[in-house]
């Protein structure tokens, strides 16, 4: 089989072209590719786990791609030819798989689910689970490498074969929801359904996570007409599944206006990622949403630690240690990232209890720092109900903090062969070059790129620059405090970039008047 396996890496994923379609874009992940992997993971995870394959059980589950189907039988399969028990959960969501591993009557021994996130139709992947939580980098590249070799037989005797068994776990993690919504909220009348009497949209973005309204918000009382895009569809008819698409926040805006909401939600394709939306269509999404379950957090563990991505606002900053008297830790990029750092501050002593990017990925410490979704969305609506009891609002926990006036997000190119070596030069050039700059200054602590403070009147913002995670692109993040603040500041930096001939300067050249 001629597979370039290291090319299916994508940090501590697997992920690739499942299905023709689009231009340029060859099929690498085949049901074929994904048996190897499924027969690599089942002799990895024996290594880990100290016991033959023949003893392990191992659970599968996929997002509603059109794909899925085929590569969840290539996986299934495979893993019961080398010999464990496999648990076909069909449908599942990203976090679900990983509470097979600690949830009791299963607890199985690693976890995989079939998804590619966001990406489009043609595009599927591979996320793994231990009870210890989600793989690292290390632990693909190794996996990929089993692949590689193919040291695992296609075929075993019948006598130590394994087995494959369908079953619904959607709906044990579901009830996990339920109870620890009804726990949290302990309505005094209604402790069964705290939720009657609020009107709750979900918007699941034809992904996996149309569960939410039937087997969370349903029992809990809830009413959830006009929710939308339920049914699992894998050519994603009607938006990206995506929080961070404006065009899928402005339909569950929308949404929530149209049918006059109290709340309104939005999980991507395998639900490890969430958005909300307040009853006027206003969206609790980025920094809005990192501020809300920041204020939950430090209600419940006061001086805590939130971790969060690098691309955060000087406003959430001073929202969580002047408002709520929290420390605001403000790290790098990538949900595993963020989770391994708040991890590390756990270990060292410093108190952190949650985890979380711009994009939406969620990590609490009281769940086992697994990014949810559900979880942090069910976090809120527990919030949310004992607002209403306490005759409040939950927008009330944020209604101090201070938004940028203006904020843009411009990728630069990077045309030059070794890009990351370029793109270092280009960081390392900007600090030098802030550095003569009377009114600007590198900010301390900064993890990521380099990030400079902008306090003059006419700027009052911000910025960052820094080097993607896995294209050729220098992401360059502007915000300010004052109308126009965002044109000055590019306007300088345009001007500062000129020299670098590999740097593609047409995003920021479009946007300056």
């Amino acid at each position: 089989m001629h597979c370039d396996w290291k090319k299916l890496q994508n940090g501590s994923d697997i992920r690739g072209v499942a299905l023709e379609g689009v231009a340029d874009e060859t099929v690498n992940l085949t049901p074929g590719v994904v048996r190897r992997l499924g027969q690599a993971f089942v002799s990895w995870l024996a290594l880990k786990a100290q016991k033959p394959a023949t003893e392990l059980t191992v659970s599968a589950g996929r997002d509603s791609r059109l794909s899925g189907p085929a590569l969840m039988q290539a996986l299934t399969e495979s893993m019961a030819t080398a010999g464990s028990c496999v648990y076909d959960f069909g449908m599942a969501s990203t976090p679900a798989m990983f509470m097979s591993t600690v949830t009791s009557g299963f607890d199985c021994d690693g976890a995989i689910m079939l998804t590619a996130s966001h990406l489009p139709f043609n595009r599927n992947g591979l996320k793994f689970f231990t009870a210890q939580g989600g793989l690292e980098k290390q632990d693909i590249s190794d996996i990929l490498a089993l692949a590689e070799k193919d040291e695992v037989p296609d075929e075993m005797p019948d006598a130590i074969a394994g087995s494959i068994e369908k079953r619904d776990f959607i709906s044990v993690y579901a009830a996990q929801l339920v109870s620890a919504i009804r726990q949290s909220v302990n309505h005094p009348e209604n402790f069964e359904q705290p939720l009657k009497g609020l009107k709750i949209v979900l918007d699941a973005g034809n992904g996996a996570g149309g569960f939410y309204a039937s087997q969370v918000l349903a029992p809990l009382g809830a009413d959830t007409s006009g929710s939308q895009f339920l049914d699992p569809d894998g050519t994603f008819p009607n938006h990206v599944p995506n929080p961070e698409d404006k065009a899928a926040m402005a339909a569950i805006c929308q949404a929530v206006v149209a049918n006059q909401a109290d709340f309104g939600i939005i999980f991507d394709t395998d639900v490890d990622r969430g958005a909300a939306v307040e009853a006027t269509g206003k969206e609790l999404n980025r920094n809005r949403l990192i501020a809300l379950i920041a204020a939950v957090v430090l209600q419940e563990h006061p001086g805590s630690t939130i971790v969060t991505d690098s691309i955060t606002s000087d406003g959430l900053t001073q929202f969580v240690e002047s408002d709520l008297k929290g420390i605001h830790h403000r790290f790098r990029r990538g949900y595993k990232n963020v989770i391994n750092e708040a991890i590390s501050l756990n270990h060292a002593g410093q108190e952190s209890w949650l985890a979380i990017e711009t994009s939406g990925h969620g990590a609490m410490k009281e769940n086992y720092f697994l990014d949810d979704g559900a979880y942090l969305i069910s976090k809120l609506l527990a919030e949310l109900a004992k607002a209403r009891l306490a005759g409040k609002s939950l927008p009330d926990l944020i209604a101090n903090l201070k938004e940028p006036v203006e904020s843009e997000e411009f990728r630069l190119k990077i045309t030059a062969d070794d890009f990351k070596a370029y793109g270092q030069q280009v960081i390392e050039q900007l600090k030098a070059f802030a550095a003569t700059q009377a009114d600007w200054q590198a900010v301390p602590n900064n993890y990521e790129g380099s990030r400079i403070s902008c306090p003059s009147p006419t700027e009052d913002g911000w910025l960052l620059l820094r080097l993607s995670l896995h294209d050729p692109v220098l992401p360059l993040n502007v915000e300010s405090n004052v109308a126009g603040g965002v044109t000055q500041i590019a306007a300088r930096l345009l001007d500062f970039f000129q020299p670098f001939e590999s740097l593609d300067l047409t995003q920021l050249r479009q946007f300056l008047p």
